[in-house]
């Protein structure tokens, strides 16, 4: 049998697969095959105690003008929205007021390049899915054009098989073979397309990156010029930690102080009491990041090209959909974990409003709602009847965790929210035109019939 490593490499150039991310492979899959799974136990690690904070920074609106002519928006649009039943570029989503999380985002970068007078590009890191469909959407926003290109596509990995860390084969659905490399891919895909020269050679220093679908995440001048002024080379937005992040990445200190990141598949089985206790761990990765560009290219070139972030050996079946099938290790990077190799990288505590993804038809139903409003500049906030309190949402998902089956239980769209608290569903229940709930409600069907809330309904206790 081949080396699993050669036929993994002849697999990806077989494919065209760039050769900073066949390089970069090479080097997991050589960890992988010395018994280097990536953990993080707790003993090597401290809990990090206390963060600068946003809201303290100095206001420096110069100092922000000069940095936003040489930052770009960056974000990571390289998924479909399958765990919602999508098969379209998530951020094609409607998500606002008829918009999309596009429609916004462009809104948003807009506003920004009015206010400042500034370059400011909008930069996509699409996947091989979404990029076609994306670059179409984006024909109606011919004014987002720049002077570098809008996007750059990210890499693929050969999925491997378990028991022998052969790449797997999968003659039923062949694009099963393939996985993402895990978000920490930016970095190698932007060496490998180019985009890291072009932005350099234009000119462009500093990059606020984060994902589409968290509309909370919009370049914020103190924190940029913040940045710029203190020469920070990479920088993580973090908040405070509850109940409902303990399964979410956490920051810490590993030996010597520095800085790092923990993802829940890095963590020994006899730690993860440890890792989910959000009074030790305070705080965790919004996976909002401003990376100095220049720092960026002078660390790879002293690294030879590979930026070395820890590695995330991800166990899954080839299709996970069925449990049954061939087990396979996915190598996985998270592009926070460039935490502990920037030496002097830093984290700085932002408001939960910095925030607010849309990972489930509960957060879509809660920002389709008034407890949102969407501002003239693009900005998706808490209405100020909330107090920095979001509603809690919890559908059953029996009904509503599929974006198709959820709006046909709103077809006139969402309730009001915005003296809501928490509304819990479960069951089979369309809400009809015009309803408005309360404080506190929960909705118990048993039904085979859809229970159907009249048009004007009010709801509450």
């Amino acid at each position: 049998m081949a080396d699993g490593l050669t036929a993994s490499v002849e697999k990806m150039r077989s494919e065209g697969v760039a050769d900073a991310a066949v390089e970069t492979f090479g080097r997991y899959y050589e960890q992988l095959r010395e018994g280097d799974v990536g953990t993080l136990p707790e003993a090597d690690l401290e809990p990090v105690e206390s963060l600068p904070d946003a809201a303290e920074l100095p206001e420096d609106e110069a100092g922000a003008s000069e940095a936003l002519d040489r930052a770009v928006v960056l974000k990571l649009n390289g998924g479909l929205g399958t765990s919602m039943g999508l098969d379209a570029p998530k951020s094609l989503l409607r998500v606002k007021e008829g918009l999309t999380f596009l429609d916004v985002i462009v809104r948003q970068v807009l506003a920004l390049r009015t206010s400042f007078d500034a370059r400011l590009p909008l930069l996509l890191m699409n996947s091989f899915a979404t990029r076609q469909e994306t670059l179409a959407a984006l024909e109606s926003h011919a004014e987002i054009a720049a002077d570098v290109p809008i996007d750059f596509v990210q890499n693929k990995v050969p999925k491997l098989r378990a028991e022998d860390l052969q790449p797997v084969s999968w003659p039923p659905n062949p694009g099963l073979e393939w996985a993402p490399p895990g978000h920490g891919d930016l970095y190698t895909a932007m060496v490998g397309s180019g985009m890291l020269e072009t932005l350099l050679e234009a000119g462009y220093r500093y990059a606020f990156v984060s994902n589409s679908d968290n509309l909370g995440a919009v370049l914020e001048p103190r924190i940029l010029a913040w940045f710029a002024r203190e020469e920070i080379p990479f920088l993580m937005e973090a908040a405070d930690r509850t109940e409902a992040d303990r399964k979410g990445g956490h920051i810490a200190r590993g030996p010597g102080g520095r800085l790092l990141l923990r993802e829940s598949a890095q963590t020994p089985d006899e730690d993860m009491d440890v890792f989910q206790d959000v009074r030790r761990h305070r705080f965790f990765n919004t996976n909002t990041l401003w990376v100095d560009l220049h720092a960026l290219a002078e660390l790879l070139e002293r690294q030879g090209g590979f930026l070395g972030l820890p590695m995330i050996a991800n166990r899954k079946t080839v299709d996970p959909s069925d449990k049954s099938s061939t087990e396979v290790i996915q190598v996985e990077t998270a592009m926070g974990a460039a935490l502990g190799v920037f030496e002097g990288a830093r984290a700085v505590r932002v408001p939960r409003s910095r925030f607010a993804p849309v990972k489930t038809t509960n957060d879509l139903l809660a920002v389709r709602s008034d407890a949102y409003v969407l501002t003239e500049d693009g900005r998706v906030e808490l209405a100020p009847e909330r107090h920095d309190v979001p509603p809690i949402i919890d559908l059953d998902s029996s009904f509503y965790k599929l974006v198709g089956d959820f709006e046909a239980r709103f077809p006139a769209g969402p309730p009001s929210l915005v003296a809501c608290n928490r509304l819990t569903a479960k069951g089979d229940v369309v809400f009809g035109r015009g309803v408005v709930v309360r404080g506190s409600v929960a909705i118990e069907h048993a039904g085979d019939e859809p229970l159907r809330v009249a048009d004007g309904t009010v709801l509450e206790g």
